[in-house]
Order: structure tokens, then sequence, then C-alpha cells
């Protein structure tokens, strides 16, 4: 059944952040009357998410935009992924201290190649357009540029944060650093556009660049959707492979899953609010949980990672994972000395105990499990007919302090 207005509103807005109320409550009317209009007039709308292929590799931090653009392909909407081949010529200057280093034409070519590939990891091959803003930003001429320069003044552009801030330190802003809003306002006047997707440090480029140029050429404001900066894995500054505080989504599972249970409990919510699918309500019960403590942080925390190991690697990839955690996690408290149990074929977990004499009947052994005295691999039992079959080597805890390792081939 199609999403109501209302019901889009709440999904497309989760997350966004727009550095003032203001802002924020004139960009979801906006979207709200542009929706209302595309539904009159029996058309999706026009979004466009354009990315700089400044690096190969991408991690969570760059999938927060791409994730706002599946919810719009999700909700039937026309959605392009634009790649900035053009524009890393120049280099984006807005959440730079300091100029930034151009690139070459031969490293965006293969910049590109790797972000289109890496990009349908989160959306939709067959619901997404790829596109070039060199298909129209290489063709227009000086006079052009000029053109679109008469729409701002100097001083618009040196009252941006990081512009201002190297005008007060007396770094040096070099001009065509200024033409980079021009270039990327046009990308949204080229494609005629009802909404761009962009973080915060694209505020200045997609609210005050894109829509005045927009209007200049006759056409509707687009809305802007702006979305936070992901925090890095020590959950203060943002995600950043020069920092290292990144989670790449080429990662190995196993790897993935222990960098996602490595993050301070006060970022979970916003992670599950800007890199999974989780929908409005879904965070919402899982941010009440954990103010009410009805939700353990570990257990929430696994649950985000079972989440995000998924969207890269599939289901079973996931628990996968978790199992290697707990096995891994659960290894530095064990004892040196611990007997093992070669499990052939299936086997209850009951048996296993009495056999081997963790408990010396089977009848206690179905009590301390439904006591919820019994673990595998760190995960408590609750089934008394609960078997063993595979998955390599796995920890058998009863109690705290009997062990036994189950070689299970």
């Amino acid at each position: 059944m199609p999403k109501t207005i209302d019901e889009q509103i709440a999904i497309l807005m989760q997350g966004t952040t727009y550095g003032s109320q203001e802002l924020r409550d004139a960009m979801e009317q906006a979207l709200r009357e542009r929706l209302k209009e595309a539904e009159e007039a029996g058309r999706p709308l026009k979004v466009y998410l354009g990315v700089d292929p400044s690096t190969t590799d991408l991690h969570l931090g760059h999938t927060v935009p791409m994730q706002k653009l599946r919810q719009f392909q999700e909700l039937g909407h026309d959605c392009t992924f634009l790649i900035g081949n053009f524009t890393s010529l120049i280099g984006d200057p807005s959440d730079k201290d300091k100029t930034r280093p151009q690139l070459t034409p031969e490293e965006v070519k293969l910049n590109a190649q790797t972000y289109a590939d890496q990009a349908f990891k989160i959306l939709n091959r067959d619901k997404t357009r790829i596109r070039y803003n060199a298909d129209w930003l290489s063709s227009l001429s000086f006079a052009d540029v000029i053109n679109l320069a008469s729409n701002f003044t100097v001083q618009q552009f040196l009252a941006r944060e990081n512009f201002a801030q190297r005008q007060d330190a007396n770094e040096p802003i070099f001009m065509h650093e200024l033409f980079y809003a021009l270039m990327q306002g046009y990308d949204a006047v080229a494609q005629e556009t009802d909404v761009q997707i962009g973080g915060t440090d694209q505020l200045f480029n997609i609210v005050t660049a894109g829509r005045k140029l927009q209007q200049a050429f006759g056409q509707n404001a687009q809305v802007a959707v702006i979305v936070p900066i992901l925090p890095g894995t020590d959950g203060t500054v943002k995600m950043s492979k020069s920092l290292g505080n990144h989670i790449a989504i080429e990662l190995s599972p196993e790897d993935m899953y222990g960098k996602v249970m490595s993050l301070p409990d006060h970022v979970m919510v916003p992670f599950f609010e800007l890199v999974t699918r989780y929908g409005p309500m879904q965070v919402a019960e899982i941010k009440a949980g954990l103010e009410s403590g009805d939700l353990h942080p570990r257990d929430v925390k696994m649950e985000l990672g079972r989440e995000i190991v998924s969207i890269f690697h599939g289901n079973d990839a996931a628990q996968e994972a978790e199992q290697h955690f707990k096995r891994v996690f659960q290894r530095g408290k064990l004892p040196e000395d611990m007997a093992e149990y070669c499990v052939d074929e299936p086997v209850r977990i009951v048996d296993i105990m009495a056999e081997t004499e963790l408990t010396p009947s089977k009848s206690q052994a179905r009590r301390l499990i439904q006591q919820g005295a019994v673990r595998l691999d760190d995960e408590r039992i609750t089934d008394i007919h609960a078997e063993v079959s595979s998955g390599g080597e796995r920890i058998l805890q009863v109690g705290k302090r009997r062990f036994l390792r189950l070689i299970c081939s």
C-alpha cells in the first residue's frame, strides 16, 4: 500500500538536521507541498544525491545520504546518483580549513568506477540512475560561468564558516574554490530536481547556491534534505579514514561487526537513524527502551551490528559474524585448561551436559536450562530440547565456572 504524505514525511525527515529549527520547518513544509503536487500530477519526485569520487574507499559515513536516497527509492520516487567527475577536478572546500588537493582526470575516473560499484550495496540497482556532471559542466563557456557568478556576492561566500575562519587566520582562499558552489548549484539546474540530499557540510551549496540558481533559471527551488555527519568509532569527531575512526564498507563481516561493537553507547541511536533500514517507529522504540532500561545497551549494540553487517554482506554473514564475536569475546574469560567434546552429529545439549558430567543427571541439566544458567557462545539457552550440530568450535558454559569446548564437524 502506498505511503501517505504524512508517513513519507516521517520517514524522509528522520535524522535530518539543518542548524536551525526555522530552516528545518521551512524545508519540511516545502517537501510536503512538493509531495502533494507530485501526487496530484501522478508523477514521482526527481531526487538526487551528488558525490565527488575523492577516494576509492567508502566508509559508513559516506552511506548516510545514500540511505536517505534509498528511502526515496522505496517510496517510488525518481532517484539519481550523481558522480561529480567534473567537480572533483576543482575540489570541494565545504568542510576544509585549507585548500583541498585537486585530483587528476585519471584519479577521478578510477575513483568514480569504485563509487558506482559500492553505491549498489545501499541503492537499488534497478531504481537508480547513474549520471556524471561532466556531461553538462564541461560544456559551459566562460560567459556561462560569469552568468552563474552574477547571482552571488563575494560577501555571501566569505560569510561561510570555513572561509571566514581561513580569512581570520590569513589562510589563502583561491578563486577556483568559489566556483565549486556554482558548479554544484548548476547540477540542480541541469537536472531540474525537486529534492537534493546532502550532509551538513553541503548546506551552503544546496540551499544557497542550488536553490538560488534554479530560481534564476525559472525553476522551482529544490527541497534540501540535509543529514548529519556520522561520528566515528570514537563517538566524538566525524568518521574519517585519515583519523582512523572509520568503518569501511569493504570490511569482512567479522571485522565490521567488531568495529560496530566498539562504538560508544551514546552513538547507537544516531547510527540506527542514519545507517540502518530501521523506520522512525523502530528507532523510537529502541531509544525509549534504552532510556527506560528495558533494553540492555549490549543487546542493542549487537542488534545494530547484525543490521549493519546484513546490509553489506547478508543475513547469514551477519549471524556468523555475531557468533564469531561471541566466541572471541568470551575467550578472554575462559580457563586455560578446558575439556573438549566432539560433535559428529546433532546431539541435545542436555545429553552433552549429562555425558560429560557438567551436571549429575539430565533432569538437573533441564532444570539449569530452565533457570537460564546454561549458555552456548555466551547466548543463553532456553529450550531444553536445543541441539548442537555444526558451527566449528563452540563454547558451552554451565553456571559461572563450568566450561566445555565443543568441536563440531
